[in-house]
């Protein structure tokens, strides 16, 4: 609303009412009018009922806020809250950038919602402060090439979400290098070489029953080796 209000240039009419010498006074009449329209128009039917009696749009909008915001003593004690659910905002180990930014962002928004003006390099210093170690050479860049009183949240934003993608891109490559790895030391053994080897490394031959002969002290490998020289010798006999 207050963009609306702005956009028409009704803003300060609403917000301080009318002025007390009025050389325009029709102008403004009817300046007031179109902005009490809007208000009007803007609210639902159930909220149209407490400023129905609004004479004039510094009025209907009073009420409005009184309504939804509270008393001027009600917003100073939820401010304070606020102020301190902000300090209190830490960002957790397996949290991403936009999730917690968004969670500081909220905050902010409902801080400047009560008239707390709260500058921009305030919130970006609490960002830095309340991401994970993990990013601690990426705050030490940023405040080294920046002027963090000119720096923006939004640009904050940018730059801790690129340095994010790039961290979960090394990671994706670090697995699949791994898992290489790993296949390629199991196929230099041959097929089965790993895990009959360390079978055989963890027990005595004694213990180890073929699969071929069903007896014990005997490797397949062998039987196999067996029956191809008992055949050969069948052959030259022959």
């Amino acid at each position: 609303m207050m963009t609306l209000f702005k956009s028409h240039g009704l803003w300060d009419l609403v917000n301080n009412g009318p002025p007390n010498r009025d050389p325009n006074q029709q102008e403004n009449q009817k300046k007031d009018a179109r902005a009490l329209f809007f208000i009007q128009q803007a609210v639902h039917d159930t909220i149209f009922l407490k400023i129905a009696a609004a004479t004039n749009a510094k009025e209907a909008w009073t009420s409005l806020k009184t309504a939804f915001l509270g008393s001027t003593r009600v917003m100073a004690i939820k401010l304070q809250g606020l102020r301190r659910d902000f300090e209190t905002l830490q960002m957790n180990k397996e949290e991403s950038v936009q999730i917690f930014l968004s969670r500081v962002q909220e905050v902010v928004n409902q801080i400047r919602a009560f008239g707390d003006t709260m500058e921009e390099k305030t919130v970006v210093a609490k960002v830095l402060r309340s991401i994970t170690p993990k990013f601690d050479h990426v705050v030490a860049a940023i405040e080294e090439s920046n002027d963090l009183s000119t720096y923006s949240f939004d640009e904050l934003m940018g730059s801790l979400q690129t340095h994010e993608a790039k961290f979960r891109s090394k990671e994706k490559g670090d697995e699949r290098a791994f898992y290489r790895k790993g296949e390629s030391s199991q196929g230099r053994g041959g097929r089965g070489h790993c895990r009959f080897g360390e079978f055989l490394f963890q027990h005595d031959i004694e213990d180890v029953k073929c699969f071929q002969q069903k007896i014990y002290g005997c490797v397949q490998a062998d039987c196999f080796r067996k029956q191809r020289e008992e055949q050969q010798a069948c052959c030259e006999e022959e």
